[in-house]
């Protein structure tokens, strides 16, 4: 057998005990119990927090900072005041952009305790059951479990990492806290900085630190013209030649279809579509399909690879292509990574085929070229007035935006590393205090910043409810070897076609078929680290 047809052989018999079936059928069933009885309490703390239609009562001076359009969209009632619901994005603009402290307090504290006890109960309930799974299964606690199959591989590691990365920020985010608390005393007087003050001044310190109308960059990114410089990158970087297939049958009109060939061989390498524009009833989230699969047939012939690009991008009045967000710009080169890793794979089985790859690594390839939105020769590719193309953006304007994107990064990554420890802790550890444990981990995580009373991530993380339980190290896991990779092999030469042919190569093809560290290892000619994540950091910052 080739290594490939081993690997398959062992990932095949892992999925089988991972479900169970070395088991007695006793425990089979038990095992089906469990499963069962986790999901149910999943749905029911989700469905708990979709429910909630908690609303606090403001007046238009407590809510002073907020745009009058968007105070528009709250109801009021008898007394004039405004009603605010405990929705995410309401709860956003609040701690970001109301200038009233005590408001942005309560707002936060009301945000902490969304479906206090009830799901601070489903969450205990969920750990224990997700435990006794584990352990049936022949895993000393769940976090073992989840992250037994992820690059990862250890609990332990998880927690080495994010210990790592946490200390390796103490003195940035320090520095950044100091200045926020600089700037809160000259605001408010002698109130203790709090943990609610924090994105609230943090806007404040960008606004004057930066200099980005990001209403006047949108003038700048017409969605054609991103889309081909996304293409001119991907083509010039990996070694593609792509081509639009105009009679091709679609399901909507604004759909594209694309061939994708190899640049010297000619060789077919796989299509995908394109379907960016909103409209009513489309799928609503952004994100890329894997239609089919490449892999070999049983007669040698290779299964063509498609992929299919979602987004939800608004056309401008009378069809035209409009412009996009700077956040959209980030969005779609990060999906279209997941294109380009679709379409590289060569894996020879299905199973390590597209984006069927360790979940640890699976978003590297595309947090590695959201890069090249940060870099101002891209970024000129990519970019032209609206009303005359042949006007990039300005370099300033580059050089502020990779500024901004490093901007009090110490803080926001201890925030997520605070929680990602959580729900570490909370996953590898039985019958814990989660009260007790948010109480004691958030000051030590956050510099000293207490949490605010009464508050705790478990009433409100979906994320550990759902979806990336024991895994929410992982976003971080990946955008760190994503920026190792850059710094050590692209930063010098962004379209060094020898270099993405490498990643392409050495990287992408293999898919799942080998371990993620033993290729990253052989691409990089070491062990990857995360010191060139925490350097890139330091690097830009305030």
């Amino acid at each position: 057998m080739s290594p490939e047809s081993k690997n398959y052989i062992q990932c095949l018999i892992r999925d089988f005990e991972r479900n169970g079936l070395n088991l007695t059928m006793t425990k089979r069933k038990e095992v089906e119990c469990l499963r069962n009885q986790i999901h149910e309490l999943s749905c029911r703390y989700i469905r708990n927090l979709n429910d909630d239609d908690t609303f606090l009562l403001f007046s238009e001076d407590e809510l002073a900072g907020l745009p009058p359009d968007f105070l528009k969209s709250f109801d009021k009632d008898r007394s004039g005041k405004f009603k605010i619901t405990l929705k995410s994005n309401n709860v956003a603009a609040v701690m970001e952009l109301c200038k009233i402290g005590t408001t942005r307090r309560l707002v936060a504290v009301a945000y902490g305790k969304k479906c206090g006890e009830v799901n601070l109960s489903a969450l205990e309930s969920l750990v224990q059951q997700r435990h006794k799974l584990a352990r049936l299964l022949g895993y000393p606690n769940y976090a073992e479990y989840a992250v037994d199959n992820r690059m990862a591989k250890t609990s332990s590691k998880v927690f080495e990492f994010l210990e790592d990365i946490s200390a390796s920020l103490d003195d940035l985010a320090m520095r950044e806290i100091a200045m926020l608390r600089d700037l809160k005393r000259k605001e408010e007087g002698d109130v203790p900085f709090g943990i609610q003050d924090l994105l609230y001044y943090i806007k404040k310190v960008e606004e004057q630190q930066f200099d980005l109308d990001f209403g006047a960059i949108k003038q700048y990114f017409p969605v054609s013209l991103v889309l081909s410089g996304i293409f001119k990158i991907s083509q010039d970087l990996f070694g593609f030649r792509l081509e639009e297939i105009s009679d091709a049958e679609v399901w909507h009109s604004d759909v594209q279809v694309f061939s994708v060939f190899d640049l010297v061989s000619g060789e077919l390498l796989g299509y995908f579509y394109l379907d960016i524009y909103t409209r009513e009833g489309k799928y609503g989230h952004t994100c890329v399909v894997a239609l089919q699969n490449g892999t070999l047939s049983f007669n040698g012939a290779r299964q063509i690879p498609v992929a299919l690009l979602i987004s939800h991008i608004e056309k401008n009045v009378g069809g035209d292509s409009g412009l996009l967000r700077f956040s959209e710009v980030v969005n779609l080169f990060h999906e279209f990574g997941h294109v380009v890793q679709h379409i590289s794979n060569r894996a020879s089985f299905a199973r390590f085929s597209g984006l069927r790859v360790d979940p640890d690594f699976v978003e590297i390839p595309a947090q590695l070229l959201e890069n090249w939105c940060y870099e101002s020769f891209s970024l000129k590719l990519i970019s032209g007035f609206h009303q005359d193309i042949t006007k990039p953006i300005k370099d300033e304007v580059c050089k502020s935006l990779k500024r901004w994107r490093h901007s009090f990064s110490g803080l926001k990554l201890k925030q997520e590393v605070l929680y990602c420890l959580f729900d570490q802790i909370i996953h590898s550890t039985e019958n814990i205090d989660f009260v007790e444990l948010f109480k004691h981990l958030h000051p030590k995580v956050m510099l000293g910043l207490p949490a605010l009373e009464g508050t705790n991530p478990a009433s409100c993380f979906q994320r550990t409810a759902i979806g990336f339980e024991a895994a929410c190290y992982s976003r971080i896991w990946s955008e760190v070897f994503a920026a190792d990779i850059f710094a050590s092999r692209f930063c010098d030469g962004i379209l060094n076609q020898y270099v993405g042919m490498q990643f392409r190569s050495k990287v992408l093809a293999p898919g799942g078929a080998k371990e993620p560290v033993e290729l990253l290892a052989d691409f990089l000619g070491r062990e990857p680290s995360i010191q060139a994540f925490i350097d890139g950091k330091t690097e830009y910052s305030l």
